[in-house]
């Protein structure tokens, strides 16, 4: 089968955590992948970023798949579940407006800085090499969150990678469900007309 631009975005995204490594302002770069496929689903293209475009799942599928670290053992049936998925996605939500009240705090004049990755929303790294100064701390602050959602999500795509099938993660991964309810929403509104 012949190779597409897009069956290559698995590139973008390696590249991205490995930028966000050496410096953290690039993570700024990670809200393509949060506003493109909110947009793709509210103007009619459904879950096409899901299946065609996001990186991170082309990721999962090459380091899961093609070099074989996945069991390839179907996904629990509670991991799929409505109750699993939509409670994640609002713990997802509450960590990131936890980060987005962070961010708003250091822009409102807190003079406090924190150049930490959180993972797994529990663990602080320090991350102060990735962080030069030369911007608003409030941009900076942004970007130590984002990162520490970014990075933690690979972590968990790449535990329920090798656990299960490659591309577990977008079993239960918060774009997704968002993503889905947009298509269902859509779709009741266009049935209603």
């Amino acid at each position: 089968m012949k190779k597409r631009w897009y069956d290559y975005l698995w590139i973008a995204s390696a590249v991205y955590l490995i930028l966000g490594f050496f410096n953290i302002l690039f993570t700024w770069l990670g809200l393509l992948c949060f506003f493109i496929p909110l947009i793709m689903a509210i103007i009619g293209k459904d879950k096409g970023y899901c299946n065609r475009y996001c990186g991170r799942g082309q990721l999962f599928s090459l380091i899961g798949g093609r070099f074989g670290l996945s069991r390839k053992k179907d996904v629990p049936r509670w991991l799929k579940s409505k109750w699993f998925r939509y409670g994640f996605l609002i713990f997802f939500f509450a960590m990131f407006f936890q980060m987005l009240w962070t961010t708003w705090l250091v822009f409102s004049g807190a003079t406090d800085l924190k150049q930490v990755v959180t993972l797994l929303w529990t663990f602080k790294l320090p991350w102060h090499w990735a962080y030069y100064g030369g911007t608003a701390p409030w941009v900076a602050q942004f970007a130590f969150g984002f990162y520490s959602v970014m990075l933690t999500s690979t972590i968990l795509g790449l535990l329920t990678m090798v656990l299960f099938k490659p591309r577990s993660w977008c079993v239960y991964c918060p774009m997704g469900t968002m993503t889905q309810l947009i298509c269902k929403a859509r779709g009741a509104v266009n049935s209603k007309r």
